[in-house]
């Protein structure tokens, strides 16, 4: 009989949804723009079945994507679990395989050296098929339409890396997807893969390099001339896996790096370059861009750790209030012949993660961002539901021309997963269009596709779907018109 752990990943709003299915033309308060027409892809952990070695992580559970389709005025709305090799494998034997989160050492001998990748982390629509991602292992290639799997993808034999960021950009000059790998060469290593991709899915560079030591590298920055990875110290080990810790641990005795990687033909290893600061957490990037010989790397930055499930090696108690990231501006100088940043700029005070921009906008100077923000001073009622156990209750804007800021609250018992935005046309100014996310309804049990103007979001929604069953806590979801994906209306 199956029996989930009684544990906070497990239930609640968290308990697995384990549902596959589809609803046609959602009930919709307000007015869907006409003119919006495409999908809006999401993607969650949802364990199938219960961990094998009786409780893990949310982050361990199997990639299940949702797709809502906007066309016409209306929403269609889509649910399915991503057939990786692991739920493939777990499906067939009717129980869990794998151990605890990237550790192997608990698995089922059935499966030694088969993909743990769950593809539970990015749903990035590229080239007309959507990229089913998890850090841990090769793109999982997904139908854009009906959200059949195709399968891992190693381009042909040309990937010789293990494995591909859950957060690759799109060049908006040459329209190619940059992307990364770390762990390269294998579990806890510091081999790096840098990787550029044609639309039409050809792997046109791959570029291996080494990093000053293995940590969980969950996103990077593009410029026009250079890709930048932030080396912060959510460490790990061979000795922890064997230990039974979890995979990461924080360390707060280690330096943070920002290396800068020539994105030009013929460039090597050798060309990057490595700069160092104190100690800090940092782990998504709103963007970053060239200013001259400087670059400008923006991101959420917290004093601690922000992880409680990845604690820290030393002992030392998880801290919240160390937590609260803000967004800052890291830069280095490249005409500098130090390795220290040349400055670190608070740019909002506001507590917040889950950066995004106008993607149109990815490696260019760039004028708003967007994230979830984090208010404590509001009033709550009801916790749980979002990433990391963290209380995701406003949407935030931020206008880095004017300083002006913007903020709207979900209410009391609700909480909100990432937001992404829709450009009103392929050309229209930046920022100009919509922010499409989703919303926990926690004492209902239930969750909303919520669409607000990009640029006025106090105002509050302009038209909210309601989704007749309960997402779990997503990570990361994008958008892409009809045209680039094939969709009919």
């Amino acid at each position: 009989m199956t029996h989930f752990p009684d544990t906070p990943s497990f239930t609640g709003f968290n308990t697995p949804m384990r549902f596959e299915g589809e609803v046609l033309d959602l009930e919709v308060t307000g007015t869907i723009p006409p003119e919006i027409d495409g999908a809006f892809y999401r993607v969650q952990p949802d364990p199938q079945f219960p961990p094998k070695l009786g409780d893990d992580i949310a982050f361990n559970g199997d990639g299940s994507i949702s797709m809502f389709h906007i066309h016409g005025g209306k929403v269609d709305y889509r649910q399915r679990w991503v057939r990786t090799d692991k739920f493939v494998a777990e499906r067939q034997a009717g129980k869990g395989l794998f151990g605890a989160y990237r550790n192997p050492i608990g698995d089922d001998e059935t499966v030694k050296g088969m993909y743990r990748g769950t593809a539970n982390t990015n749903a990035f629509p590229f080239g007309g098929k959507l990229w089913a991602l998890k850090e841990d292992s090769p793109a999982v290639l997904v139908d854009a339409g009906t959200l059949d799997t195709h399968g891992y993808t190693d381009f042909e034999g040309k990937m010789t890396g293990q494995t591909f960021t859950a957060h690759p950009k799109v060049d908006p000059r040459t329209g190619n997807m940059i992307a990364f790998g770390y762990a390269a060469s294998g579990l806890c290593t510091d081999d790096v893969t840098y990787y550029e991709v044609a639309p039409d899915g050809t792997l046109l560079r791959e570029l291996w390099f080494k990093v000053p030591y293995y940590c969980m590298m969950h996103d990077f920055g593009i410029t026009e001339d250079y890709a930048v990875f932030h080396i912060v110290p959510s460490i790990g080990n061979w000795e922890r896996l064997e230990k039974g810790l979890p995979h990461f641990g924080f360390d707060t005795t280690l330096p943070v790096y920002l290396g800068v990687l020539p994105r030009r033909e013929g460039a090597t290893a050798d060309d990057i370059r490595w700069f160092k600061r104190e100690n800090c957490f940092a782990s998504h990037v709103f963007n970053a861009f060239q200013e001259g010989t400087k670059i400008h790397f923006d991101v959420p930055e917290a004093k601690n750790n922000m992880f409680p499930f990845f604690p820290d090696v030393h002992g030392a108690p998880f801290n919240p209030m160390e937590a609260m990231t803000q967004m800052k501006r890291w830069t280095v100088d490249m005409a500098s012949n130090s390795d220290a940043f040349d400055s670190v700029t608070v740019l909002s005070e506001t507590s917040g993660e889950f950066p995004r921009i106008d993607d149109r906008f990815a490696g260019l100077p760039y004028r708003y961002g967007w994230m979830l923000e984090m208010d404590m001073k509001r009033p709550v009622e009801l916790k749980g539901g979002s990433a990391g156990g963290f209380l995701m209750n406003c949407l935030f804007l931020k206008d880095l021309e004017t300083g002006a800021e913007q903020h709207w609250w979900c209410g009391p018992v609700s909480s909100l997963q990432e937001p992404c935005f829709i450009p009103r046309s392929k050309d229209a100014p930046e920022g100009d269009g919509w922010i499409v996310m989703v919303c926990n309804r926690l004492e209902e049990h239930r969750s909303d596709l919520l669409l607000f103007d990009a640029l006025d979001i106090e105002k509050g929604p302009i038209a909210t779907a309601k989704i007749p069953v309960r997402l779990r806590f997503g990570l990361h979801g994008n958008w892409a018109t009809a045209k680039e994906l094939g969709l009919a209306a």
